[in-house]
């Protein structure tokens, strides 16, 4: 069964092609991987916060996050290099595809006070990252304990080619945009 993004995402080049004066329906933007991310902190000493948070994070990817280690200590900070910062989900194929349509779709809708998503989230290279608050948007977590909410970052790496192309690409896949053009979110 096609989700709605992926019957989107054939109807790009067709939908798209007039604007951009493409061609060849290889020029049309695709979604190629989504990273989803996460820093864990404080809780970094906790060991058993560190396997939830790497549990909830592998219940929204469904897939097995990665360790980020840091590169560098910063004493600052009581870090030490090769200490385990973060976690990290590269998402590719059908399971990327799942995930977005479940972000714009279900997530999204859920956040407390969404008036949209401001268009500089967009960089010039076409990539769209998202930053989210609190990671009990998804359905797949359950919300009982709520002191252990988290954030996330979620980035989706696009082909477009630019900053207009990647708008309009992700325009059409239905990515909620804010409706004013220079906003400052």
């Amino acid at each position: 069964m096609k989700t709605k993004t992926e019957t989107k995402l054939n109807e790009t080049f067709t939908s798209l092609k007039d604007a951009f004066s493409w061609k060849n329906t290889m020029q049309a933007s695709k979604i190629e991987k989504i990273i989803v991310s996460t820093g864990i902190g404080r809780v970094r000493k906790d060991g058993q916060r560190v396997e939830l948070i790497q549990d909830r994070l592998a219940k929204i990817t469904g897939q097995k996050p990665s360790p980020r280690k840091a590169r560098q200590s910063i004493a600052s900070f009581k870090l030490r290099e090769g200490e385990v910062i973060g976690f990290a989900a590269t998402l590719r194929g059908k399971r990327m595809l799942y995930f977005f349509d479940r972000l714009i779709h279900v997530a999204i809708p859920r956040m407390r006070d969404f008036r949209g998503i401001s268009r500089t989230s967009v960089d010039e290279m076409g990539n769209l990252t998202i930053g989210i608050k609190e990671h009990t948007i998804f359905p797949e977590t359950p919300d009982e304990n709520l002191q252990d909410v988290f954030s996330l970052a979620v980035t989706v790496v696009t082909s477009a080619s630019n900053h207009d192309e990647a708008i309009a690409f992700f325009e059409h896949l239905g990515v909620p945009f804010t409706n004013e053009k220079n906003d400052s979110n």
